[in-house]
């Protein structure tokens, strides 16, 4: 089938739409379309509630589910939002996009639909995620649209209008560690039909219809899942008609505003971080396919692992930078620190306080940088570097130097923050902490390099090992990795708490 989504009719398309609608042409295939998104295509569209417009083009109409004979669900909603009452004909209003949502919601089973079409973007979208281009999303769309995406949680959602193209990166239709795990929805924009700069106007994929789909198959999570773009808006929507203007928008993202080097406090939802109550400890989400850092998971490679905590573990990093390259990890499935609970985080800061220990023991500092993107369970690299080779000014500067170069907008943030109070859950970033105290962080909005932690510090200006910054190219047999993993043991065992504990 094809859906279109934004303009149907051409403002030249008299002509050739007559030879559609006399049978001279034919579609090949079903076709479906939105209605009219101006007064100009109204006469296209005799039907509110939708028609056969030609054989092989359906228009849907106003609004409702269209629902295949497989089971696939199609939501859809006709024009552009209306900017006065009573709704002009080419337009939807707030009582449209809630008469759609009602019809769907009031099943105790609704789960979501696998398609949404809009001819307006949502508002918002961009937010947490990769770069619209040129188009700023804080500014185009529609509020409704986003309030229905949010809560028709559909697997697809397109759209036009901006006569872009957008494959945003996908987003959560859950709260990590606070509700049960939901399929994730993936929102793509397209150019208009044969646009002169060649962008993309057409998509092509297949999909399972949700009502086939296993549960557990239904709501894997993507490595480069984001946060849900409109939870913010929905909270703030009953409080007040007030809106935040474009330059007080980035500030909800931190308690730290990163616009300022200096990192001023900003304060928590106007609450000291001492009057609020003690979280209850929640139990790790648990994976939703293979991972090989679970420490109950086959996939585990155990002969890496140098020392087992209550709640954390270290191991030999496969293909390390140095054959002391260690991972902290979580023994429970926890995505990245922002999601850890309070006693996971106090083994991690134990275990990181030994390996300071015992690297100065050895003449080096140690680097832990954290990258949360396309990346499922969490991984703390701590990588030693010798107190002779650079002091942690170097290291920090060859950081911002290698990040400037590659416009990753690195910036310093106090040593006394946490980083949960820079990066709330779900909030792809990449971090780096000396043993100094000194702290990095990159709030990832589109693409970031895999080996970007690796390739610094494997570069001329640190340890001067270019050839390492691949650890496939670094990857050692199983009895070399085992025999290293047995030395590591023997000289970190008079650091390790998790043996005195």
């Amino acid at each position: 089938m094809l859906l279109c989504v934004g303009n149907f009719f051409g403002a030249t398309s008299e002509a050739e739409w007559a030879e559609y609608r006399t049978g001279a042409k034919k579609a090949p295939i079903p076709t479906y379309v939105l209605g009219a998104n101006s007064p100009d295509t109204l006469s296209y569209f005799p039907d509110v509630s939708g028609c056969e417009l030609a054989e092989n083009i359906t228009y849907l109409g106003r609004r409702g589910v269209f629902s295949g004979c497989s089971g696939l669900q199609v939501a859809y909603l006709s024009g552009t939002e209306a900017q006065q009452q009573p709704a002009p004909a080419h337009c939807f209003s707030a009582k449209d996009a809630a008469e759609l949502k009602a019809s769907l919601l009031s099943s105790p089973s609704f789960r979501g639909v696998d398609i949404l079409l809009t001819s307006p973007w949502p508002r918002d979208v961009g937010t947490f995620a990769n770069s619209a281009g040129e188009i700023d999303t804080k500014k185009c769309g529609s509020k409704l649209v986003s309030d229905l995406a949010a809560s028709l949680k559909p697997r697809y959602h397109f759209a036009a209008l901006e006569k872009a193209y957008y494959e945003r990166l996908p987003y959560r239709n859950h709260m990590v560690l606070q509700e049960t795990p939901q399929h994730v929805t993936r929102f793509i924009a397209l150019a208009d039909v044969g646009n002169t700069s060649k962008k993309k106007y057409l998509y092509a994929f297949s999909i399972v219809p949700m009502s086939s789909m296993d549960p557990a198959e239904l709501v894997k999570q993507p490595q480069d899942v984001t946060e849900n773009p409109y939870r913010k808006l929905r909270k703030e929507a009953p409080k007040s008609k007030a809106t935040l203007s474009a330059e007080e928008e980035p500030a909800c993202q931190f308690f730290f505003d990163l616009n300022k080097h200096q990192g001023k406090k900003r304060p928590s939802d106007g609450k000291e971080r001492g009057d609020s109550q003690p979280k209850q400890a929640k139990k790790p989400p648990q994976p939703t396919g293979p991972c090989w850092f679970c420490l109950a998971s086959p996939e585990v490679e155990k002969h890496l692992v140098v020392s087992i905590g209550t709640h954390c573990y270290l191991a030999l990093a496969k293909g390390g930078l140095s054959p002391d390259h260690v991972l902290i990890l979580p023994i429970g499935h926890y995505q990245s620190v922002v999601d850890l609970s309070s006693e996971v985080l106090e083994e991690v800061t134990k275990y990181k306080a030994a390996l300071k220990e015992f690297f100065r023991s050895k003449g080096k500092r140690y680097v832990l940088f954290e990258r949360n993107y396309r990346s499922q369970h969490l991984q703390l690299q701590v990588i030693p570097v010798p107190l002779d080779l650079c002091t942690s000014e170097d290291i920090k500067e060859a950081f911002i130097a290698q990040a400037q170069e590659q416009q990753i907008e690195l910036l310093e943030i106090p040593e006394h923050s946490d980083i949960a109070q820079v990066a709330r859950p779900g909030t792809p970033y990449f971090y780096v902490e000396l043993d100094s105290g000194q702290k990095l962080f990159h709030r990832i909005r589109g693409r970031f390099p895999l080996q970007f932690g690796r390739c610094v510090l494997a570069s001329e200006a640190l340890l001067a090992q270019p050839q390492r910054a691949d650890w496939r190219q670094c990857a050692a047999q199983r009895p070399e990795e085992a025999a290293q993993a047995r030395a590591f043991r023997r000289e970190f065992e008079p650091f390790d708490f998790s043996l005195r504990d």
